[in-house]
């Protein structure tokens, strides 16, 4: 596996990692369909979430979430409405969150936004 793709699915463990810490449940990772991918899929207190985890080394191009734009946020919105038709789930609520990571040394830092698109 290349090294970028093994750094950023060690950041997707770590988000799994704190939002199973906080009591969400996850149902699906690396969901793909010709649309789009989703990061995490998950759910708590009967709403789903829709994940998208940006991990980075340095903050040279800007905050991580930055990297999470009006085009890339479109995908996931029609990425997320394939998934729930293709299984049939329906919820009331469901939310777009992002979770951050940045590494700094041998530490890293991970912020969560909740409902940000």
């Amino acid at each position: 596996m290349h090294a970028r793709a093994t750094f950023g699915q060690w950041g997707e463990d770590e988000a799994c990692r704190h939002l199973e810490s906080r009591d969400y449940k996850i149902i699906c990772r690396n969901y793909r369909c010709r649309l789009g991918e989703i990061d995490i899929i998950a759910c708590k207190n009967a709403e789903i979430v829709f994940v998208e985890v940006k991990t980075r080394k340095t903050l040279k191009f800007g905050i991580p979430a930055e990297a999470v734009t009006k085009t890339k946020q479109a995908k996931i919105h029609a990425t997320a409405l394939h998934y729930l038709q293709d299984n049939h789930e329906y919820y009331k609520n469901f939310s777009f969150d992002v979770i951050e990571i940045v590494v700094e040394g041998d530490k890293f830092r991970l912020n969560h936004i909740p409902h940000c698109f």
